[in-house]
């Protein structure tokens, strides 16, 4: 029996329940959880960043990158990309068993984003019900989708957005969109769709952003049978039983993204899900570090708080002295031509007697100060780039045209591609970023996971329906 007011909806021509797994990027959702998610009735989705293959003896191929060049590496990265994608889609569909239904999440920034989409649609036909698509303005979703015959599922965060990508590209195929997922920038992990107009430290309520949402969607003829999905901060379906049947928002489905992270079938490692049952309110960080650009939601640990801490040894200079940079910057730098104010140039000073002795421009005319080691590890991480993102803030690469972005290096972001791919594969959770949701709290407080207990997907999915 599910919760009050919650029935079915009719997805890919099958009967579903309106709950959907998250697609959490490199190897956070696989063929495991997916398919166990579809199995138990819901829409489960398989990650297609950076998916994992596996050899003939099911061990995960490691994927290094021996290639000179970065756009040979890069060419390396869209083949695991696509093989993996292929692997662990037709995996998901056995283990599903015809229930549920199994999309797939690309996120348009990744590096060769279109090029895997395609590869992985193209030799998954029949067994993908659709591909949910955001961090960024995925305007050529709409006409993929309509190639190979599959719902999209664009990820926005405002109604702006959304009428912005329907306009020029959606209003063409609007018969494949079978929901817009709304992610709300404040409550989700992972990357946040924040625009420049909104303040990172002040929330918004979601239910008027998905009402304006559903409002301009009416406006713009979008059919009724086309839901709203509604992704981030979702626990308890009983705290949003005011949306359930509700004529003002219209036909509505719940995404979890945090909570089948601890589950039996999660693929994510025994640490990362011991840490999550750790987790205080107000421990994850939404914060601007990603090389991306957009704001990202992680865990505050060690990794993090060095980036926060990296940020705050900055100072600003001038190539000549001017105005109030009077001061030159004698140590830390190469060359002479560093001005700084006499105060930065004090507050430099005690940050080099602490062992911070090698400071690094910026693409704004600053310099952070960081330890040998850490600008050892900076730098052979930039040197290492395989082209994992569309533009990189961190190692300025570009996936077209000339392959950069034309702006420095930043030392103050990190290579995405290394920390998502150890912590998913074992590494350490205090020395790597750790996505969530700001109500991974929840997992401490949550009785249903007391005792140490983890839940099966079926379980936790009985569990959602119960209204709990």
């Amino acid at each position: 029996m599910a919760f009050k007011g919650l029935s079915p909806i009719n997805y890919g021509g099958r009967e579903v329940w309106p709950l959907i797994e998250g697609g959490k990027g490199v190897s956070a959702t696989n063929h495991t959880s997916s398919g166990a998610w579809a199995a138990a009735g819901g829409i489960g989705t398989v990650s297609a960043v950076n998916a994992d293959s596996t050899d003939e003896n099911g061990e995960i191929i490691p994927q290094v990158y021996p290639q000179r060049t970065r756009r040979e590496r890069h060419e390396q990265l869209i083949q695991y990309g696509i093989d993996g994608g292929i692997e662990q889609v037709k995996k998901a569909y056995d283990i599903a068993g015809g229930k549920g239904a199994i999309n797939i999440n690309v996120l348009w920034e990744m590096g060769g984003a279109q090029e895997i989409l395609e590869g992985i649609l193209e030799k998954t036909q029949g067994l993908v019900t659709g591909v949910t698509c955001g961090a960024g303005m995925p305007y050529k979703l709409a006409e993929i989708a309509a190639r190979y015959n599959v719902h999209y599922l664009p990820i926005i965060s405002s109604a702006r957005a959304f009428r912005a990508l329907w306009k020029r590209s959606y209003s063409k195929v609007p018969d494949l969109m079978a929901a817009v997922v709304y992610e709300d920038p404040w409550l989700a992990g992972g990357h946040n769709g924040l625009s420049n107009a909104e303040n990172p430290r002040e929330p918004q309520d979601p239910y008027p952003r998905v009402k304006d949402l559903r409002d301009t969607m009416r406006k713009e003829g979008v059919s009724e049978e086309t839901a709203i999905v509604m992704a981030g901060g979702v626990w308890f379906l009983r705290e949003w039983e005011n949306w359930i049947d509700n004529p003002e928002l219209g036909k509505i489905c719940f995404q979890f993204g945090t909570r089948p992270l601890l589950t039996q079938e999660s693929p994510i490692p025994q640490g990362w899900k011991d840490m999550l049952r750790t987790v205080e309110p107000g421990q994850v960080l939404l914060h601007k570090f990603s090389p991306t650009g957009f704001y990202s939601s992680a865990v505050k640990n060690p990794f993090l708080n060095d980036l926060v801490h990296r940020s705050e040894r900055q100072i600003a200079f001038s190539k000549t002295e001017a105005g109030d940079h009077t001061a030159q910057l004698d140590f830390g730098v190469r060359g002479k031509n560093f001005w700084v104010t006499p105060h930065d140039w004090g507050v430099a000073k005690a940050w080099f007697a602490e062992g911070y002795t090698e400071a690094l421009k910026t693409p704004d005319n600053t310099l952070v100060f960081v330890t040998p080691e850490s600008r050892d590890t900076i730098r052979k991480d930039q040197a290492d780039c395989m082209g994992c993102l569309s533009h990189c803030g961190f190692s300025s690469w570009k996936d077209h045209d000339d392959y950069t972005t034309g702006r420095l290096a930043d030392p103050r972001s990190f290579c995405i591609q290394k920390t998502l791919q150890d912590i998913a594969h074992g590494g350490d959770t205090d020395d790597n970023l750790a996505f969530a949701g700001h109500s991974a709290y929840r997992f401490k407080q949550d009785p249903f996971y007391s005792n140490n207990f983890t839940p099966t997907v079926k379980e936790l999915v009985d569990r959602i329906l119960t209204g709990d």
